[in-house]
């Protein structure tokens, strides 16, 4: 094998304790950085090796992430496509990036960060990756009984073509918020063999992501009726695509019958924030009830764009409450059609 090297030296210049050495890109898609949280790599925060990355870079830049439990908000900007999150563990568990702020938590000004401004870890980079690793938001609703706004999300996406592979998403409401841009643009999502938790509208946004055999966790608000929602969508109207949850398996310790499939989010009260989501071949536990999906206010779940297929399990019956999508319509919402694009995009693997 013909072996590369790629010299990380402009990259690193002016971050402290990296390490500016010449690095064999013979094992990796181009070059890389590694962070370590006890110090023994280049840099020892996950931000540090963003801001390594050089704007404009043109291919993958691989952050190799040793294991540990790195703290503190990472910002990946939108001039700084490609970059590779790997995380170096056994498994997803072995490396934990989080942060523990809330909408309500408030900044040094005194103002209070907002849903977005929560985020744990905010994605603007396009064709961004993640492999083998946990992102968290870690706010402790019970500590914190004066904050009333309590969303809390542990990733926050803005970018087309984002590939989470084999990761793990943890809070508690809004942990996973799939956006866009802007409301005229598509950005694309896939996640394969993720696991997802939360309690409310904890997958919600308006791209156009797909759930491939993923585990998604509702967590128990400790309600007998409501244990909140798994999605809220807020699909622009124009994108027949919004989020596509297949051979995935939803689970909870909530009572049963206690937790909605989702609800139509509209911001702002956008009348063109139309929530598609399709679910289907997916097994579903006996807390989704029998009226999956619920209004968001004022905004009714009827007009909204869901479907299901081909699902089974306790949670999986069949009634007047839950629209079926026919074989036909079925042949249309596939991992393809939602994420191929004019640029024939094809993450599946």
């Amino acid at each position: 094998m013909r072996r590369r090297s790629v010299l990380l030296a402009g990259a690193l210049a002016g971050i402290a304790g990296a390490t500016a050495t010449a690095r064999s890109a013979s094992a990796w898609p181009g070059p890389y950085i590694t962070v370590a949280a006890d110090g023994s790599g280049d840099v020892s925060t996950i931000q540090a090796a963003v801001d390594a990355v050089p704007p404009g870079n043109p291919g993958p830049f691989t952050v190799k992430i040793r294991p540990g439990e790195y703290k503190g908000q990472v910002v990946i900007p939108a001039d700084k496509p490609f970059i590779v999150f790997r995380g170096q563990g056994p498994d997803p568990s072995a490396v934990v990036i989080s942060d523990d702020r809330a909408n309500g938590t408030l900044k040094p000004d005194g103002t209070p960060w907002g849903t977005s401004g929560s985020a744990s870890v905010t994605i603007s980079g396009s064709d961004f990756s993640a492999r083998n690793l946990t992102f968290a938001n870690t706010f402790d609703e019970a500590a914190h009984p004066e904050i009333a706004n309590r969303q809390a999300v542990a990733v926050l996406t803005r970018a087309d073509r984002i590939v989470f592979d084999n990761v793990r998403f943890l809070a508690n409401q809004d942990t996973l918020y799939l956006n866009s841009p802007d409301a005229a643009t598509v950005s694309r999502v896939y996640l394969r063999k993720c696991y997802i938790e939360g309690d409310v509208d904890f997958i919600f946004g308006r791209a156009t992501a797909v759930l491939d055999r993923c585990a998604i966790h509702s967590l128990d608000r400790g309600s007998a009726t409501n244990n909140g929602y798994v999605t809220a969508a807020s699909t622009s109207l124009s994108n027949p695509h919004g989020f596509l949850l297949t051979q995935c398996k939803l689970t909870s310790d909530a009572p049963a019958g206690s937790v909605y499939l989702g609800r139509p989010w509209h911001p702002s009260n956008d009348p063109n924030a139309v929530a598609e989501v399709t679910t289907r071949d997916s097994v579903l536990g006996a807390h989704i009830g029998a009226t999956p999906w619920s209004d968001f206010g004022t905004w009714p779940w009827r007009d909204a764009r869901y479907g299901e297929f081909g699902n089974r399990g306790p949670g999986a019956a069949v009634t007047p409450d839950r629209p079926q999508l026919t074989a036909e319509q079925a042949a249309t919402r596939t991992i393809a059609a939602y994420l191929s694009g004019a640029d024939a995009w094809d993450p599946v693997r």
